[in-house]
């Protein structure tokens, strides 16, 4: 099927609001996000705003027709890349064959369902914000008689703007690599296409875009002063998480800017949220304690947006409709997909679980982060049951019921709760202290991290580490940012992803034991049909064209 996504494809008919203030915009599904939309009031330039971040969570199948609507939401499909191709998470859809692919790292150039939804989402948003940009220049908008009170605000949206499109691009390069690389200076319309750029090109020009974003010549609103919406701590916290991968990405270490970047963000006044599991309920967003913990989260609503991607997926897949009584909604979730567990291997080697009664669903462990696992009626090993969802331990890290109720409390609403009310943490401080204790291990500086590292154990409840290691990384990383969509990207950077050094049930194959597999698996394909579409792409590395 051709699909043209490098420029700017049609946009939805109507979508609900995201984020707070920026309200929907109705659109003609046959015309771009243009011109004709705009004129000298502020109200339009927030909606295309809105449009911008509604990338994040839409379940538009405009151009996307082949597949389920939540699977093609790019949250969604990034968080199963990241996740179920490691030893974090396993889904027990067997008659899904991107599902399969996936458990086992066995994907190929065939076209895989969450692949293809994070080439073709990221690529499209990037369209998006680079036409965004084009249709609010100071050119066009002098020439629509915009005030220029609006226009020094519009400034801001463009900034706004410019950091979804370097976060998509983040996105894009971590999973494939060298891709079509667009701005708004960029051709646009009629038969372009544009060739690849580098993956070190790309990750020059993103780091370049962040600084600007953090500087003082940018518009981007002070940190901690636009929630969900993106301001300079957001800008921070990618820059910081590209540094930490700089090595992966470019050949090149940059340890010290890692370090500089992630002691900036420490002078923006972000605050560990004193209860680790509050970050994940479904008042994180209204919880103040939470929200200042975040440099960047996506807004999920169950009266807003309505979809089934994002973390209404996690809510949903990661408990069976048995699990589900009058009785009892362990998530505050009403449905349950029977898809998502954690292999016990995972569980035991990272938390130290002891006492496990499957029939009352009770363990001991001494990590409050590992109080998330629901085991009640599971068996323990997958091995020979990767696709029976019983098999494994459910978590519930992700929860609907609101901070310091309980299922009892709760359950009267919970009929209520189709849909997630839980924002999707994209950029946290808690990863910020972990990427510094990275950077500080690398520059011969632990002694700064370490504070930071008893901050995290404190609030874990667990004995601080006296030094850091490599080890001591893998592990606390895997505890604190567990199916936040980061596990692939770390293994890869540790040099664990695909080689024998650390093996997890079915890895690489069918086998139990697990195995290594190629190294070009690293990255993933470009997929066939946008091969087809523009002849200038060349396949990465290990797969066919």
């Amino acid at each position: 099927m051709k699909r043209t996504i490098y420029i700017l494809l049609t946009a939805t008919a109507l979508f609900a609001a995201c984020v707070n203030d920026l309200d929907t915009l109705p659109l003609n599904k046959t015309e771009p996000v243009s011109e004709y939309v705009y004129g000298a009031n502020e109200t339009a330039y927030k909606e295309g705003l809105g449009r911008l971040y509604f990338q994040f969570v839409t379940n538009d199948l405009t151009d996307l027709q082949q597949m389920d609507g939540g699977a093609s939401e790019v949250i969604r499909a990034f968080w199963s890349v990241q996740e179920t191709s490691t030893d974090e998470a396993k889904c027990s859809w067997e008659n899904d064959a991107w599902v399969r692919a996936l458990n086992t790292n066995t994907w190929s150039e065939v076209q895989n369902d969450a692949v293809y939804a994070v080439y073709v989402r990221t690529l499209q948003g990037i369209a998006l914000v680079n036409e965004y940009l084009r249709q609010t220049t100071p050119e066009k908008l002098q020439s629509r008689g915009v005030s220029a009170e609006l226009a020094r605000k519009i400034d801001g949206f463009r900034d706004e703007a410019r950091f979804i499109r370097a976060y998509l691009y983040w996105m894009a390069i971590d999973c494939f690599g060298s891709v079509p690389f667009t701005t708004e200076e960029s051709p646009f319309g009629g038969a372009y296409f544009p060739q690849q750029a580098s993956r070190t090109d790309i990750f020059d020009w993103c780091v370049g875009e962040l600084r600007y974003l953090m500087s003082e010549d940018s518009d981007l609103l002070p940190a901690r002063s636009n929630y969900p919406r993106a301001d300079k701590g957001s800008a921070a916290g990618l820059l910081a998480r590209m540094y930490l991968n700089s090595e992966v990405y470019t050949g090149v270490e940059r340890w010290e800017e890692a370090k500089e970047v992630c002691e900036s963000i420490f002078a923006m006044g972000y605050a560990l949220c004193p209860d680790y599991a509050a970050l994940f309920r479904g008042d994180n967003g209204e919880n103040m304690q939470a929200r200042g913990e975040m440099l960047w989260a996506v807004d999920y609503s169950d009266s807003k947006t309505q979809s089934y991607g994002g973390t209404s997926y996690i809510l949903s897949a990661t408990l069976a409709s048995t699990d589900i009584t009058e009785a009892s909604r362990p998530n505050g979730q009403r449905n349950g997909w029977a898809g998502l567990r954690v292999p016990y291997e995972f569980v035991s080697t990272y938390f130290n679980v002891s006492g496990q009664d499957y029939q009352t669903g009770a363990y001991e462990v001494a990590d409050k982060r590992g109080e998330v696992f629901y085991i009640k009626g599971r068996s323990e090993s997958m091995d020979g049951a990767l696709y029976n969802f019983m098999n494994g331990w459910s978590c519930l890290k992700f929860n609907n019921i609101p901070f310091g109720q309980t299922n009892e409390s709760f359950l009267p609403q919970s009929a209520l709760k189709t849909f997630s009310d839980v924002d999707f943490p994209m950029i946290r401080l808690g990863e910020i202290y972990l990427i510094y204790a990275e950077a500080c291990m690398n520059t011969g500086a632990e002694a700064l991290a370490l504070p930071k590292l008893r901050e995290l154990s404190s609030r874990a409840g667990v004995e601080p580490p006296q030094q850091i290691t490599r080890d001591f990384l893998v592990a606390e990383r895997a505890r604190e940012l567990m199916w936040e969509a980061h596990r692939r990207t770390d293994l890869i950077r540790y040099g664990l992803y695909h080689t024998d050094a650390y093996l997890w049930p079915y890895k690489g194959g069918d086998s139990f034991k697990g195995q290594a597999f190629p190294e070009y698996k690293c990255l993933f394909s470009i997929p066939p049909t946008e091969l087809a579409t523009n002849d200038r792409l060349v396949q990465n590395p290990g797969y066919a064209r």
